[in-house]
């Protein structure tokens, strides 16, 4: 399933449609949100330096760690970053995000600044102005595949230093504004989604095309740990949990799907749900006080009931009468006129309308168009 959001990312967008996002959003009952983040990217990188990808540059909008620091763990995973400049391209919000670091040398206070490794030399200095944010953006994308019909990526390690500074509206319009960028191929961002309200993480995921939410494994339903007394269970659960991902497609319709990831030295692997697990989560489930299903004996007894407007039949034969006289009633009536006594109705309680046609070669309502009152 991780895959299949690495495939979509790597795919890109279509023609003339937004560009395919991504929320990561974890909680402090598992937060290994930052580890999922690192793997997309990780794939994602390596698909664009093998030519399987859609975008031809990544640009990566730093806010949580160093320029340096991604340079250093995309090395670890085995990524070239030899030729960085030609494929990725970080904006450091790191290292000054406010420019108060600028203000303090201005003044004097500060003689010098360390100055941190980066692949490029751009950096973001108020991330407060989500209009320049936008263009730094782009204007690094660009720097990376052209003013022509290439397509970059963007990745931003986590949306909640720019919540810190700037309203929900301003954020959503430049994640919107960046979707519909033609040169934008993809765009994923992190959330911390218990640092927020409710509306907030509902607004970021409206506007994500895959949402991939990350969930504690084993967990009851008052949200502690199953069995106080199991601690392999407290072990398991802390290094292991759940992904939960949403896909939105392009019609519209939803797709759901889980599966199990574990983390050991900060690299994450993703394995199928257990059936175990499958079982232990649905046992953890409220019990409700009613049943959705009918017994047998229920089901007999819903097939007795007689429904209104029903014809049962009563042992006759079931006869659809059309409008014609049949050759019992026109020998009935016979009879009856010849004997100058009218049948009498057996139960005087029940009422009936007889209607006679005239003739049984006239066609119904002859004497008008029985669609006149159409418009045909």
């Amino acid at each position: 399933m991780a895959e299949s959001i690495c495939r979509a990312l790597r795919d890109g967008a279509l023609e003339g449609e937004h560009a395919p996002a991504l929320t990561i959003r974890d909680s402090l009952a598992s937060p290994f949100g930052f580890d999922v983040f690192t793997h997309v990217l990780t794939q994602l990188s390596s698909n664009i330096l093998a030519g399987k990808s859609q975008s031809g540059g990544l640009v990566l909008v730093a806010f949580t760690r160093s320029p340096s620091f991604y340079m250093r763990l995309l090395k670890m995973r085995g990524i070239d970053v030899a030729s960085s400049r030609k494929w990725i391209q970080i904006l450091d919000c790191y290292t000054d995000p406010l420019g108060w670091k600028d203000r303090l040398v201005d003044s004097g206070n500060i003689t010098s600044l360390s100055k941190e490794a980066s692949t490029g030399e751009s950096s973001c200095k108020n991330i407060k102005d989500m209009a320049k944010l936008f263009t730094s953006i782009i204007e690094l994308g660009k720097g990376l595949v052209g003013q022509g019909k290439v397509r970059f990526c963007v990745a931003i390690d986590t949306v909640d230093e720019i919540l810190r500074h700037a309203s929900i509206s301003s954020v959503s319009r430049l994640i919107s504004n960046l979707r519909s960028n033609d040169q934008v191929s993809s765009i994923f961002w992190l959330l911390h989604s218990d640092l927020h309200e409710d509306r907030v993480a509902a607004v970021l995921g409206y506007m994500s095309s895959i949402v991939a939410s990350i969930e504690r494994l084993n967990q009851s339903a008052n949200g502690q740990i199953c069995n106080s007394e199991n601690l392999s269970l407290l072990e398991r659960n802390y290094w292991n949990g759940k992904l939960h991902v949403r896909f939105k497609r392009r019609n519209g319709r939803v797709r759901v799907m889980q599966e199990e990831f574990h983390v050991e030295q900060s690299v994450i692997s993703f394995t199928t749900l257990s059936p175990g697990d499958e079982l232990i989560n649905r046992s953890l489930m409220p019990k409700v006080q009613f049943s959705l299903q009918l017994s047998e004996k229920e089901q007999n007894d819903r097939a007795k009931v007689v429904l209104p407007f029903e014809h049962q039949g009563n042992g006759k034969p079931i006869k659809i009468y059309d409008g014609r006289r049949s050759l019992e009633d026109s020998q009935d009536e016979a009879t009856s006129v010849s004997t100058g006594a009218l049948e009498t109705v057996d139960n005087s309680s029940k009422g009936e309308i007889i209607y006679l046609r005239d003739s049984d070669d006239e066609r119904p309502d002859s004497d008008e168009d029985p669609d006149d009152d159409l418009d045909i």
